[in-house]
């Protein structure tokens, strides 16, 4: 316990000093000596301007929506007993998706913090319709995993459809569905925050509940876990989670899977210590790969992005490792 203690604190100290990283690195570089002192010195300069009104902001969204996402991720694989569960496989990216196509195509939207509310809401609906589908409270995890399936296969084809028969949405959609930090502000960090907290509040209650549903349904049953009531806390947690996170930022692939992976190989499987380091390293990798992405190329590139392209190797490694298997 006192080599786990000190691990987490270890992964909060090194997204500290990513978060740094975040608010110093960019197009204009800012020395983190500058940093710290504007920190607690607002001073009206320029750099004063872009550290407070541009870089904390979207470090702040990205720590809340990595946390998010990551504990979303560490969920799902519990709940569903796969260790290739994330919150896509719900179907509630594919709802936010198109809630926000929807909005744009019907109501003319075109800011993002306008359909920031249409995106979750189509979340929510999209992880109501799953519950729905795959039995409510006797739902398995294979049945999720499968009504999962289909309804992202729906949603997915109706966003497409929107966007290939409307200009506009086409337009709007194709930035937002890549997933980028730099196109919300603390607007929209406040609109999605109070869900996103209660998401992880939630989770974080649900882990002892988790780790006897992982036993299967029958021990989980004799160590007097409520399986009915734990799934649907379980998907309301990751509704509010991922459906947030998606309409803040856009879909992001990647941290939700592999995160989970690499944490578990650290702490081994109990969600009591998955779930924090979880909420700590995830926004720690989503803030690497915004950092690279700033200063990879010219031109800067969407988090979305960055994290596909490195998070793919990453995760073939730790399965060539057969860390996760035994996890």
């Amino acid at each position: 316990m006192r080599g786990r203690a000190l691990g987490l604190l270890a992964a909060f100290a090194l997204l500290v000093l990513l978060a740094l990283l975040s608010v110093a690195v960019g197009a204009r570089s800012v020395p983190l000596s500058t940093v710290v002192h504007l920190l607690f010195e607002r001073d009206g300069s320029d750099a004063s301007y872009v550290v407070w009104d541009l870089r904390i902001p979207r470090t702040l969204i990205g720590i809340a929506v990595g946390a998010s996402l990551g504990v979303a991720g560490a969920v799902m694989q519990a709940l569903t007993r796969n260790p290739l569960a994330d919150p896509g496989l719900l179907g509630v990216n594919a709802g936010a998706s198109a809630a926000a196509a929807l909005s744009v195509t019907v109501l003319g939207l075109t800011d993002l913090r306008a359909f920031v509310w249409f995106a979750f809401a189509g979340a929510a609906i999209a992880g109501t319709a799953l519950y729905l589908i795959a039995g409510r409270g006797g739902a398995s995890p294979v049945r999720l995993a499968l009504a999962g399936t289909a309804v992202s296969a729906a949603l997915t084809g109706l966003t497409q459809g929107l966007t290939l028969l409307d200009q506009q949405t086409l337009d709007q959609m194709r930035f937002w569905t890549v997933g980028s930090l730099s196109r919300a502000d603390a607007g929209t960090l406040v609109r999605v925050l109070p869900f996103l907290a209660v998401g992880l509040v939630l989770a974080l209650l649900l882990a002892r509940p988790l780790n006897a549903l992982a036993l299967g349904d029958d021990a989980g049953k004799s160590l007097g876990a409520h399986l009915g009531r734990t799934r649907l806390l379980s998907l309301l947690a990751v509704t509010l989670l991922a459906g947030a996170a998606t309409a803040a930022v856009g879909p992001l692939v990647f941290v939700g899977l592999a995160v989970p992976h690499m944490v578990r190989a650290l702490t081994g499987p109990d969600q009591r210590w998955v779930l924090p380091y979880c909420a700590v390293l995830a926004p720690a990798l989503l803030l690497a790969a915004d950092v690279v992405g700033r200063v990879i190329a010219r031109e800067e590139i969407d988090v979305g992005v960055v994290t596909a392209l490195l998070g793919a190797p990453v995760f073939i490694w730790l399965v060539r490792r057969n860390k996760a298997a035994r996890a």
